[in-house]
């Protein structure tokens, strides 16, 4: 008899990996009855036809908000003491006083970090924030659907989610053995493991070390090396366009060099739209000079400001505005979600682009995947004012200190020499990609086409044991 696995959606992050690449197909060749355990809004029957079982109570107790900041904050002071190291308090998002309300949940919050900023103080916040989650609505609600379904694992598609709490807890009290998916390449220093599985799937060996060491109840056997499909479609040859083909369906002029700029979400980069301004600048110079250059700004997803707008209407005769093709479906971060023609898209703006120009993106990696360089910004804006996040602060976290050397990205320290550095990329004098594949299997493991049937091997191996 097959073994039935629920993939467990908390959120509506994992899609892209779970649910828009080969990720089922390969899981059910493999003899897997696969059905999806869906907490979003995106109906992955109506819409893609799976088999899903949707979960309808989203309750989480109303504490639950100050007991997981509390815990990570406390994780957080953690790491601070334990490796000595200042970078771990800039993971820290300020604190609110605005109002009676969000000044008493700052107060209770401080309280509960206080006690329990111990390894032994961190249990205790765990097991409370379980205790609460237990209490919920859903977590019957959920306890129930696996009763009635009965499935033999749950692989949660993401670690980081509060609403696969109580789910996950109600797996676990009916002795269901589950596996969370540890989502993104900078996410296990930043004290971001909300939930407590039997074995956890990473990208790469310096993601097992870093769970190790930052979560000492976390054993070694809990913790599989399988990659991440988040980047197969890069190589699935079947996406590719010709340039023809791809420069008519975006309007763009095949007699032109194109460069991808890659915004940023407002967090990471508040002022982003000016590092545009300064690629726009720089191109128009070269092209002052003979070169015949254009840059596609390919935004951020999650980013609906309109910061951006002023400066490519200012230069719209070099800017071409390519979207990604994500939808929202409601009015969270978490709640745009790609569409499946987004790999083809971004595929083909790697491939048809000269390189890729960003703050600090893990775009890095798509591009060199194609053999394309990237520039990261690393210089302050004159419009930096106080209270307004300094870019630099990205390139002093723990995720970056895994580049095997300075050159696997194209850094630009100063404005005055992005356009030589542009001009030297374009002349094949300059390139991080050498440099950029060896970052890439540091961080995303040597079998970047293998993450899939991986996941589902690894599962295997878990159910016959």
């Amino acid at each position: 008899m097959s073994k039935k696995v629920f993939v467990f959606f908390p959120d509506g992050v994992g899609l892209r990996n779970f649910a828009f690449t080969d990720f089922k197909s390969i899981g059910e060749q493999m003899g897997f009855d696969i059905t999806y355990w869906n907490n979003t809004v995106f109906s992955l029957k109506d819409n893609l036809g799976f088999k899903e079982v949707k979960i309808e109570d989203h309750t989480a107790h109303k504490l639950l908000p100050i007991y997981t900041r509390a815990r990570k904050r406390a994780e957080l002071n953690i790491s601070r003491d334990k490796f000595n190291d200042a970078v771990y308090p800039t993971y820290k998002f300020p604190f609110s006083y605005k109002g009676l309300k969000n000044t008493f949940k700052t107060l209770y919050t401080k309280c509960l970090i206080g006690l329990h900023s111990s390894e032994k103080g961190v249990v205790k916040l765990r097991n409370k924030i379980n205790t609460l989650e237990r209490s919920t609505s859903k977590y019957k609600y959920c306890k129930a659907q696996l009763e009635l379904h009965k499935p033999d694992l749950i692989f949660c598609t993401t670690q980081r989610s509060t609403q696969s709490i109580s789910a996950l807890l109600a797996a676990k009290d009916l002795g269901i053995p589950t596996v969370a998916f540890v989502y993104s390449w900078d996410n296990v220093p930043k004290a971001m493991q909300v939930v407590e599985t039997d074995y956890y799937f990473v990208w790469s060996d310096l993601m097992k070390a870093e769970m190790l060491k930052y979560y000492p109840f976390v054993k070694e056997d809990q913790v599989i090396v399988t990659g991440t499909p988040q980047f197969e479609p890069h190589f699935d040859d079947s996406l590719k366009q010709s340039r023809e083909d791809f420069f008519k369906d975006y309007n763009l002029d095949v007699n032109k060099k194109y460069i991808c700029y890659s915004g940023d979400d407002e967090t990471t980069s508040p002022l982003d739209q000016y590092y545009l301004e300064d690629l726009a600048d720089a191109v128009r110079n070269l092209n002052i000079n003979g070169e015949n250059l254009a840059i596609i700004y390919r935004k951020c997803p999650v980013d609906f400001t309109d910061r951006y707008q002023a400066i490519i209407e200012a230069n719209k005769d070099i800017i071409e505005v390519i979207d990604p093709i994500w939808k929202p479906v409601g009015d969270q971060w978490n709640q745009v979600l790609p569409a499946k023609e987004d790999f083809k898209l971004l595929y083909n703006v790697c491939e048809h682009s000269e390189f890729v120009t960003n703050v600090c993106s893990s775009t890095v990696f798509d591009f060199v995947a194609h053999k394309k360089p990237c520039i990261y910004y690393n210089y302050e804006q004159p419009q930096l004012k106080k209270g307004i996040r300094d870019i630099g602060q990205n390139y002093k976290y723990v995720h970056f200190r895994s580049m095997p050397s300075q050159e696997a990205a194209v850094f630009c320290t100063d404005k005055n020499d992005l356009e030589s550095i542009v001009k030297n990329i374009i002349d094949g004098k300059t390139s991080n990609v050498t440099e950029g594949l060896k970052w890439f299997e540091v961080v995303a493991g040597k079998e970047p086409t293998l993450a899939s049937q991986n996941i589902w091997s690894s599962i295997h191996n878990l159910l016959i044991k």
